[in-house]
């Protein structure tokens, strides 16, 4: 199973620094292409590109980004977040990295409204390249199967310059950065360091992505390791995020959030559609049962998956989409399965198409190969088939399935 190591304890983390180590992590900046050309052809973008260049920090070498851009920045957080459903659609992002992107922006943008007072235009998160970070990252770890695996992370180091704010000097760090901590509770450490280490963008990143906070790297066997370069001069400290990429082979616990409502006003029509809205949202699963409820009078039991950090916004959604006066709220403890989920090419009808191979592993043994079904639901769109022609055709090119099929 991945297992992604964010270690912000070293110079704290910012969006560039997190994305320029993802790209070193794996060597390739064009990545990144489809998302550039996407966020260039949106409205009120004039002209976008992206580099990455070598820096040496304190002898560590690391990547670096640069972003040339001639934009009209957002005016609202809402055109800000229908912007980015739009190119992740575009993107084919998964719920998992959709909702991860969701969940950052509306972090920052709550955030900016409690502590600034100017215009929503002038915020950090309001800027194209933010949106190019953000997403950008979430492409990568999506892509790459980071998203199916384990993140841990280290507490983010905290610097104490002053920073400006609605034209005023503060001590640092920056209240949005200390707003964003507060709501995740995220633990943090501090560096006797005169500069902004951990930025907000940087906080709501770490914050959404960290499966766990802790202060040593978790067993396993590490495969490589990414740095990207912060812009400070830290006076002989590195300004670098590293980032270490590894393998676990054991099932994994976690815990999850478990939220249920009883619901016996609403057509069948209505809760499909809370359904695809909680999913549209990030959710993990949802699922309804039926059941006998008080007075004898049937009702439906809407059940949703989710992990804690979209816990909040899973409940507003229940609540504003059925009226609902109470979810009830549980913390379920859960083993699953390591994974990976790697695209393949396959040829089909003189097509080649890209379809996402999920493996599940117990102990190191394949247990499971799958293709994902968006995948394969586009393939027959596209060659006019059945589903299940396809899903055949694309089973028989997988090598081990049948072995499996066997066992």
């Amino acid at each position: 199973m991945k297992t992604l190591v964010i270690d912000s304890r070293v110079a704290g983390i910012s969006s560039e620094m997190l994305l320029s180590s993802l790209v070193d992590l794996i060597r390739s900046p064009a990545t990144l292409e489809p998302l550039a050309k996407a966020i260039g052809e949106l409205p009120n973008c004039t002209a976008f590109s992206y580099k990455f260049e070598k820096n040496c920090s304190c002898g560590i070498s690391a990547k670096k980004i640069d972003v040339v851009l001639m934009e009209e920045r957002f005016r609202s957080g809402i055109v800000l977040v229908a912007s980015a459903r739009k190119l992740m659609e575009e993107l084919n992002l998964s719920r998992e990295a959709s909702g991860l992107v969701v969940s950052v922006l509306e972090d920052l943008i709550a955030a900016g409204e409690r502590v600034h007072r100017h215009s929503f235009s002038s915020c950090r998160v309001a800027s194209l390249k933010t949106l190019f970070e953000v997403l950008g990252s979430a492409y990568i770890l999506d892509k790459e199967g980071f998203l199916e695996g384990t993140i841990y992370a280290t507490p983010p180091a905290l610097g104490s310059s002053a920073v400006g704010i609605d034209g005023i000097q503060i001590g640092g760090p920056a209240p949005a950065t200390l707003e964003i901590l507060c709501k995740h509770q995220m633990a943090y450490s501090s560096l006797p360091v005169d500069s902004e280490l951990t930025t907000s963008t940087g906080a709501a990143l770490l914050a959404n992505l960290a499966d766990y906070i802790v202060d040593f790297y978790p067993a396993m066997k590490p495969i490589a390791v990414g740095y990207g370069a912060g812009t400070s001069d830290l006076n002989g400290r590195p300004n670098v995020l590293r980032i270490l990429e590894g393998e676990s082979f054991r099932a994994t616990r976690e815990s999850i959030i478990l939220l249920e409502t009883n619901i016996d006003d609403l057509s069948g029509e209505t809760v499909g559609y809370v359904m695809q809205r909680l999913f549209k949202e990030g959710a993990v699963d949802v699922f309804v049962t039926p059941a006998q409820g008080k007075k004898n009078r049937p009702v439906s039991i809407i059940s949703v998956i989710t992990d804690h950090s979209a816990c909040d916004r899973m409940i507003r959604v229940l609540m504003e989409e059925t009226g609902t006066l109470g979810v009830r709220v549980q913390e379920v403890p859960r083993v699953v399965a390591d994974r990976e989920r790697v695209p393949r090419q396959f040829s089909i009808q003189g097509k080649i198409f890209e379809v996402r191979v999920k493996t599940s592993y117990v102990d190191g043994k394949i247990i499971s190969i799958k293709p994902e079904y968006e995948d394969l639901k586009k393939m027959a769109e596209c060659l006019n088939i059945p589903l299940n022609h396809v899903t055949e055709a694309v089973k028989r090119e997988l090598p081990g399935l049948a072995r499996l099929d066997d066992a």
